[in-house]
């Protein structure tokens, strides 16, 4: 017996967001269009380094 895959975790989008997807970009995975843009948010916000690893609060605090 082989064990199922994982179901991938789906959050609810909003009627806005949905539209934002569908017209802006059109064509593109919708789950690949909003992990682009958490991990543009999470850089901006200092959450991740330059290589795209989560970065610690200490390792944040030695860098300033």
């Amino acid at each position: 017996m082989t064990a199922r895959p994982p179901t991938p975790r789906r959050a609810p989008i909003t009627d806005w967001t949905h539209r934002v997807l569908t017209h802006a970009y059109r064509g593109q995975p919708p789950a690949d269009v909003i992990a682009r843009a958490v991990r543009l948010l999470a850089t901006a916000d200092g959450h991740l380094d330059t290589r795209g690893q989560l970065t610690t609060e200490r390792a944040a605090r030695r860098q300033k």
